[in-house]
């Protein structure tokens, strides 16, 4: 007879413990126990709405289990949120502060419990949270680093009692939304009318649409964005609330703009409907609404004539190079089934994985088979290309070359389309011919003046081409057309401050790039060259042992034969600076 085996699964594993709770209870049993219940209610209920069950209660302790990972950390931090506005009501002696920690593992599920390491890991990892904090595991900040907007600092490799190797922890801290480096504040509103185009929600109830719902928004971004009189919110700061229940006054406020778009798109089968709402953010009255019932084959020209609503609504005056695009219909595809993989292409590619990548030129791909004039098509394959070498994905140069043979295959089908030109000035740049690539950049921001990567992309190249205090400038400017922005844009920040011997600030930017993203290997290596430029030898050498820990494979050499500086001295500087640090 077959011996029976352990029912096993993989699951994300929340555990929750009360800081100080044999204090607590010292002191005063009764209240303590009252205000257990009490929290205990509040974490359950959260757990539930973030489609989790709790497993288990033992005393001070909370064990529950998730599908998703993300689901879990969001759950998480929704639950600090919410003990915290709880505590302010508390003396601070009373103060019941929760320690949660997060993994994803595998465990043995028996009947409603759940045993083995996976919930072993995740209780050290709880153990090493701070009270009202949140840790978790190397394999959460793997699946949630590029879907949450969260600071994620590296606590280094920690044991776990009977578990063969230490796990890598890391500190979630949730405050983004402020301006990372204290950089001026948003005091008054921008004198053009400012908007931001929230994600719109699928209501077509199949999570599979949600690439769809998604596109469209982007679109309606775009579209915007090209509009000179406009000040438009970038992609990645809206995308921070998609899926959240917000209040346009406070979105308005921590985006720093007067208006916002909010709607819903249901798609089924050859049938759109597709909402959409103007909101007053300073005080939350409707300026527009319209519900659109349309076919599929209509959602370029439903897409057009929200747009012109909203320039009607505001009263925006357009240049005549703007009308003049504006009245061209069908700018980059009339195909339907091409825009459907293009959005499909899109959602792929902006999970920023080698595996995703491929699978977003895939879909490009086949747009431009099915439409061989779709421009776009082949420019954001052309991007595909280049993030796998930027990225370190891929070191054949036919990689960049073929991202080089698309930017131009893109332009020559459009010329006056942004993103070509955007890609093209990348491109250049990575082949060091750097007056072209500022070129290309400039031409890409005339054509799209809204589009807060491609100034930040501009600063970077300003960068490497040896003008850093025009870069500052640049890429401030971007982080205000972003709020949220990417760590990307520090880190060229970073860069800059490093160029102009502003050390001190150079590696406080270092540091908050790292916050965001710890195994970025980049920031290590140039915050090793600020600290070497102190004379601080010990943090530097400590930075160049992370950077070889991360990347084992990096050496002196093989970064110098790719970092495109145009002033050979600056080169020369640079690495004299890494070799005090340790490198070879």
């Amino acid at each position: 007879m077959a011996e029976k085996r352990a029912k096993r699964k993989l699951t994300a594993i929340l555990s929750a413990d009360v800081k100080g709770y044999s204090r607590l209870m010292g002191e005063d049993e009764l209240a303590t126990v009252e205000i257990l219940k009490q929290y205990r209610k509040i974490i359950g209920d959260l757990v539930i709405d973030y489609h989790g069950r709790v497993v288990d209660s033992p005393g001070d302790n909370i064990l529950s289990e998730f599908s998703s990972v993300v689901d879990a950390l969001e759950c998480a931090v929704k639950i600090q949120e919410e003990l915290k506005e709880k505590n302010a009501n508390l003396p601070e002696n009373r103060r019941m502060e929760f320690r949660i920690g997060v993994n994803y593992g595998d465990v043995i599920e028996d009947e409603s419990r759940i045993y083995g390491d996976g919930v072993n890991i995740a209780a050290r990892i709880e153990s090493l949270a701070e009270g009202g904090g949140i840790c978790i595991a190397r394999n959460v900040y793997d699946q949630v680093k590029n879907k949450l907007n969260f600071g994620y600092e590296y606590l280094g490799e920690h044991p776990v009692k009977n578990i063969s190797e230490p796990v890598r922890v890391y500190r979630i801290e949730t405050e983004l939304k402020s301006n990372v480096l204290d950089l001026e504040k948003k005091v008054k509103l921008p004198e053009k009318p400012s908007i931001a185009v929230l994600p719109f929600t699928n209501m077509s109830g199949d999570t599979e649409q949600e690439y769809f719902s998604d596109g469209i928004t982007e679109d309606l971004i775009t579209d915007l964005s090209k509009i000179s009189a406009l000040f438009v919110i970038a992609r990645n700061s809206v995308f921070t609330y998609k899926g959240k229940a917000v209040k346009v006054e406070e979105v308005g406020r921590e985006l720093g703009v007067h208006y916002i778009l909010e709607g819903s798109v249901r798609k089924a089968g050859d049938k759109v409907r597709i909402t959409a709402q103007l909101v007053d953010a300073t005080t939350g009255g409707h300026l527009w609404a319209e519900r659109y019932d349309r076919n599929f084959q209509d959602i370029f020209a439903l897409q057009d004539e929200v747009t012109q609503k909203i320039v009607s609504v505001l009263a925006v005056k357009l240049t005549e190079d703007e009308k003049e695009r504006r009245a061209c219909k069908c700018q980059t595809t009339c195909n339907t089934e091409a825009y459907d993989y293009f959005l499909r292409g899109l959602d792929y590619f902006y999970r920023f994985t080698n595996k995703t990548n491929h699978q977003a030129r895939k879909m490009f791909e086949k747009a431009a088979e099915i439409d061989p004039q779709y421009a776009l098509a082949y420019s954001m394959q052309g991007n595909t290309h280049l993030m796998e070498w930027s990225l370190g994905w891929s070191q054949d140069r036919r990689t960049i070359e073929r991202a080089f043979e698309l930017a131009q295959k893109s332009i020559a089908l459009d010329d006056s389309l942004p993103e070509p030109h955007e890609l093209l000035g990348n491109i250049y740049l990575w082949q060091k011919q750097h007056d072209q690539a500022m070129a290309e950049l400039k031409k890409a921001i005339s054509l799209d003046p809204n589009n807060a990567d491609w100034l930040a992309g501009l600063g970077g190249v300003l960068v490497w081409a040896d003008r850093p205090e025009e870069a500052i400038e640049l890429i401030k400017q971007a982080m205000y057309l972003n709020p949220i922005y990417p760590s990307h844009y520090l880190w060229n920040l970073g860069h800059a401050y490093l160029l102009t011997e502003r050390y001190e600030e150079a590696i406080e930017t270092f540091k908050k790039t790292l916050t965001r993203n710890p195994d970025f290997w980049p920031s290590h290596i140039l915050l090793a060259a600020s600290y070497s430029a102190l004379g601080r030898i010990d943090d530097a050498r400590a930075e160049a042992a992370e950077t070889l820990r991360i990347n084992p494979e990096f050496t002196l050499e093989s970064w110098r034969h790719k970092c495109p500086f145009k002033n050979p001295e600056e080169l020369n500087r640079r690495f004299e600076k890494l070799r005090k640090a340790g490198f070879n």
